[in-house]
Formats: structure tokens, C-alpha cells, sequence
């Protein structure tokens, strides 16, 4: 039998993916036959908007092809895109990013794997909050580090804070890993509290590495707000982004981050030898992102993603699946299901097979809340989601009742 490496048994399952297969056996029964009049499954359970690349991305890509430029490009990334990304900080969040700072990357995958790589050794300790983003946590046991998972409960906004941090810090902590708006509960680390983690972590000569793929896809002032506009941050604040979710490119696999300074060259050390460079195709589309048409397309979909976070978050609420906090953020509600059962694995796979709708139950995102939450995806269209409010309805109205 072949010897497997001692990290993978640090690697969970992704679970949503176990619950994926599940649904998609479930679609493929008789029940779910719609030429044979049944319920056709509601995918609520992927993080991945139903809108795709714009026009103009689409036109750049086959004018690309058409050149035929798709030769490797820097590992850092095409210029061009370097300072398109950069000047978009400085419209869209009122930031100034040196285009020299910014790190193109196959997707924030890759980005968190570089991040994770160049900064942290075997033992090191990085704090993160209880629900958060599975991957994140294995990218930094990928690195051989340890991620501490600290529950943050509705009080914090399922987020970490910086009381939180200061009581967890030990001589092995290295830095933070935060998410904000988060993956899987759509909510942001208030900008005051934000720049409270990274002094607290500043003063204790650690990093500050925050996920901000969902920034784009803010709904709130209060909270639509980089991390790179604390002061100081140039200096030991790393920020993660993707063309995936705001600008609907998910299998294009194009993310970037924005380094300190000083850090760029070990990136870029490690980016040449683990894949040369991203996609040079995705990068040349990606260029059309910032052409006017398409930034009012993104903002178009963005209310049009704030209208499904309004209808749905109260229709949950009065089926009596609490959303403690209103994601002001991504496309996530992160709801009570103990009402119903004290398993969101078990209600989750019962609404499969009875409401035919897809969910994610809790256990990817940390053991302190599995089996109380569940996440939903209002990545799809209103009528999809107005259909399957009524399902559940239909589902749990009987349960409310007794």
C-alpha cells in the first residue's frame, strides 16, 4: 500500500462536497423527475453566483485567442492587470496600492497557499474564528502550521475580535486569519474593530492575513471597507482577493493578493517554482473588469443580490430559522436550525429529500456551531429562492405546529 504524507491527517473532508454528491443522487431520482412530475432539486448549498463573466470579459478572452497571446506571463502577473487592480482600489475603497505590492495569482486558492508558505513554519499557531471558510484553515496545516479555531458567537458577529485575540496569543502564535464579509455567516469585521486585531497583532510582531473575496460584494457603509486602509498596514497586513465572486469569473481560477512590500519577493520566489504563472488567458479577460460597462454590471448585480439577501433573511425568520446577524455581505445566510432538529447534518439531508432543496449543514466550518447552523446560498435567482422558501414552508409548517 502506497505511504501517504502525515499533513493529509490534518486535511478534513469538505463536507459540502459529501452533501453535493448526496443532492445530486437525490436530483437524479424519480421524485425529482420533473418529465415525470416531480420537484427538480434546489441547489442552495455552492458558493458560486449565478451570474457569469461579463460581455466585455468574454470578448477580451476570444480576442486573446484570436491574437494568440497566451504566452507565460510574470510570475507576479501581467502589469497591465497589476495596475488595473490597484487603481481600483483607490476608486472603489479610497486606498492607495502601489501596483508593485499586488501578486496575480490562479485564484485566492493559490493565493492563501503562497501567503501561508512563505510565512509560517511547522508549529506555528494562527488564530482564526469558529465558523470560518474550511480551506483556509487546511491551507495554513498544509504549511505544517496549526489553525486555533476561537467560537465567535452573534455578539461578535461570528467574527474575532480583538479581546479574542489578545487572550489566545501564545508563544506559538504567528499571526491571524480572518474573513471579512465571511464565508459561511456574510458578515464583516467593523473597520474599527478591524484595525483594534491588526495593532493587537502588530504588537506582537505577527501578521494580519484577511480574506476579503466578498469585499466587492458589500451592502452596508458601516462595513464595506479594505483592511489595507488601516494605517500601517502596508507593513504586515496581507489581503486576499478573486475575481470569482464579485466578478463572476469562478472557473477562471484568478485571484491576487496585495503584500507588503518586503514580502513580494519571497512570493514571487515561490510562485515562479510552484505553477510559473496564472492562467495568461484569464489575466488578458480579466482586463475588461475595470471597462465602465462592466463595473455597472457588477454594481447592477450586487443590489441585485442585496434584494435576495431582503427577501430571504425575514422569509427564514418567520419559518422560525433564525438569522442572528443580517449578512451585510457575500451571498450567505447562516441560520438556527434547532428548532426543527439538533443535527444540521440530519436537517439538512431530511430537506433534501423532502423539500428537494439543497443546504450546507455546519460541520465544514468549525465544530463550536455545527450542529445548530446551516448555511444557504442566495447565489440563485428570487424565484428559485421564493420556491424553496415555500418547500421548507411546506415541510416545516407541520413540525411548527406541534
Amino acid at each position: 500500500m502506497m505511504r501517504t504524507a502525515s499533513r493529509l491527517e490534518h486535511i478534513e473532508p469538505f463536507y459540502v462536497m459529501e452533501c453535493a454528491k448526496a443532492a445530486d443522487a437525490i436530483a437524479r431520482s424519480p421524485e425529482c423527475d420533473a418529465a415525470r412530475g416531480g420537484e427538480p432539486m434546489i441547489y442552495l448549498n455552492i458558493g458560486e453566483p449565478d451570474f457569469t463573466a461579463t460581455p466585455a470579459v468574454q470578448r477580451a478572452a476570444v480576442q486573446c485567442l484570436d491574437a494568440g497571446a497566451t504566452q507565460y506571463t510574470p510570475a507576479t502577473g501581467l502589469p497591465a492587470l497589476r495596475s488595473r487592480i490597484a487603481a481600483w482600489y483607490g476608486t472603489r475603497f479610497g486606498v492607495t496600492v502601489a501596483p508593485e505590492r499586488i501578486v496575480v495569482t490562479a485564484g485566492a486558492s493559490a493565493a492563501l497557499q503562497l501567503a501561508c508558505l512563505a510565512l509560517f513554519e511547522t508549529g506555528d499557531e494562527v488564530l482564526m474564528p469558529d465558523p470560518s471558510y474550511p480551506c483556509n484553515r487546511h491551507f495554513v496545516a498544509a504549511a505544517g502550521a496549526l489553525a486555533l479555531l476561537l467560537p465567535a458567537g452573534a455578539a461578535a458577529r461570528f467574527q474575532l475580535d480583538a479581546a479574542s485575540v489578545a487572550r489566545a496569543w501564545g508563544p506559538r502564535t504567528r499571526g491571524v486569519l480572518l474573513a471579512s464579509p465571511s464565508n459561511p455567516t456574510g458578515t464583516s469585521i467593523a473597520p474599527r474593530e478591524m484595525a483594534a486585531i491588526v495593532h493587537e497583532v502588530r504588537r506582537r510582531g505577527g501578521v494580519t492575513l484577511v480574506d476579503e473575496i466578498y469585499l466587492g460584494l458589500s451592502y452596508d457603509e458601516a462595513f464595506g471597507h479594505s483592511a489595507l486602509g488601516i494605517a500601517g498596514a502596508g507593513d504586515d497586513v496581507i489581503s486576499i482577493n478573486s475575481f470569482s465572486k464579485y466578478f463572476g469569473m469562478t472557473g477562471w481560477r484568478l485571484g491576487w493578493m496585495v503584500l507588503p512590500p518586503a514580502l513580494v519577493a519571497p512570493v514571487e520566489k515561490l510562485a515562479q517554482n510552484l505553477y510559473i504563472c496564472a492562467s495568461t488567458l484569464a489575466q488578458r479577460a480579466a482586463l475588461a473588469c475595470f471597462e465602465p460597462e462592466s463595473l455597472e454590471e457588477y454594481e447592477r448585480r450586487r443590489e441585485e443580490f442585496r434584494r435576495r439577501r431582503d427577501y430571504l433573511v425575514p422569509a427564514l425568520q418567520a419559518l422560525g430559522l433564525d438569522v442572528p446577524v443580517v449578512p451585510d455581505g457575500a451571498f450567505y445566510a447562516w441560520f438556527d436550525c434547532s428548532r426543527y432538529s439538533a443535527s444540521s447534518w440530519d436537517f439538512c439531508f431530511e430537506m433534501m429529500r423532502r423539500a428537494h432543496v439543497a443546504l450546507t449543514p455546519g460541520r465544514d466550518f468549525g465544530p463550536a456551531l455545527a450542529e445548530r447552523f446551516v448555511r444557504l446560498s442566495f447565489a440563485s435567482g428570487l424565484p428559485q429562492l421564493e420556491q424553496a422558501v415555500a418547500r421548507l414552508g411546506r415541510e416545516l409548517g407541520p413540525m411548527q405546529e406541534r
